[in-house]
């Protein structure tokens, strides 16, 4: 029976969703690599995300104008996935790629809790022993010793956890955009979304007074490489594969962008790290992917 299930599952569309998880795992490390302000490199990696699925949009002769009330009805997402961005990228300043990417995933507990709240869904014993696992890695990545930390590094993971917050809130009300509107297609939905964003980071970074000056090469290529692989490709990948693969395979390659941020993390910037930070990950991904995948039935989007 194993065997037939695993025979069932396209290809085409794992591979989509592995290489989707492992670019939107880049994003992380695009962004410690560019030599701006947070805010700044969350409104580059949305501007230049927008345009390139503009691009691709007209490519395809796929873009058409959007109008007023679909506009309205991305409103909400945009800007709170622009709140996302701005404290996301600031944790990752504080506490380093990994364990902000990390600290994000932990919407899916915001997510659950807002089903168990508004809609009467029942956690069941799967969600109670997500959220112990995830705590324990929780504790063992930055409880240990946290007294020895720095105050900005109390605010880094304090911004990581409010990054899963808003995150979910853009997911849920992405969710009731779309459906609200068939004709929000992925792409396009991503496209308008990503301007609205930028447009609204645009005004942050004005308001911040973060500049938007571009300093050298190297971020440059940070910010061009958050916009396409962050931004783009990723999702692009994402979005295509999400609805030919069962619901717990995808919570488990979703795994693979906190798992490889952490990696890149300790590679690229040498990342201290000691045998309990890597039992921390580990129960913390097995907690995370427990609560995801607590309901075996096909999801509603």
């Amino acid at each position: 029976m194993a065997d037939r299930q695993i025979a069932a599952i396209p290809r085409g569309a794992f591979v989509r969703m592995t290489l989707g998880a492992a670019m939107i795992s880049t994003t992380s490390i695009f962004v410690r690599w560019a030599h701006v302000a947070p805010t700044t490199s969350a409104f580059y990696r949305m501007l230049f995300g927008g345009i390139m699925l503009f691009v691709l949009l007209l490519a395809r002769r796929q873009w058409r104008r959007p109008s007023l009330g679909e506009l309205l009805v991305l409103t909400l997402p945009a800007l709170t996935f622009g709140v996302d961005l701005m404290m996301w990228h600031r944790s990752i300043r504080e506490v380093g790629p990994g364990l902000a990417t990390l600290l994000g995933n932990l919407q899916v507990f915001i997510m659950a809790g807002v089903g168990i709240a508004f809609y009467r869904e029942r956690p069941g014993w799967r969600f109670g022993l997500g959220v112990m696992l995830a705590l324990a890695g929780l504790y063992l990545l930055v409880g240990v010793g946290w007294d020895k930390l720095t105050p900005a590094y109390h605010f880094g993971v304090v911004l990581g956890l409010l990054t899963g917050v808003a995150y979910a809130v853009f997911m849920l009300s992405l969710r009731r955009a779309q459906l609200r509107s068939a004709r929000l297609t992925p792409e396009w939905t991503l496209c308008l979304v990503s301007v609205l964003c930028a447009i609204a980071l645009g005004g942050a970074v004005a308001v911040e007074d973060a500049g938007y000056a571009i300093p050298d090469t190297q971020s440059w290529l940070s910010l061009l490489g958050l916009g396409l692989f962050g931004q783009v490709l990723g999702w692009v990948l994402i979005a295509r594969a999400m609805p030919q693969l069962p619901a717990s395979l995808v919570g488990l390659l979703l795994l693979l962008q906190p798992v490889l941020s952490f990696l890149l993390d300790v590679i690229l910037f040498a990342r201290p790290t000691v045998a309990t930070d890597w039992i921390g990950l580990a129960l913390s991904l097995v907690g995370i992917f427990i609560a995801s995948s607590r309901r075996r039935g096909p999801e509603a989007s």
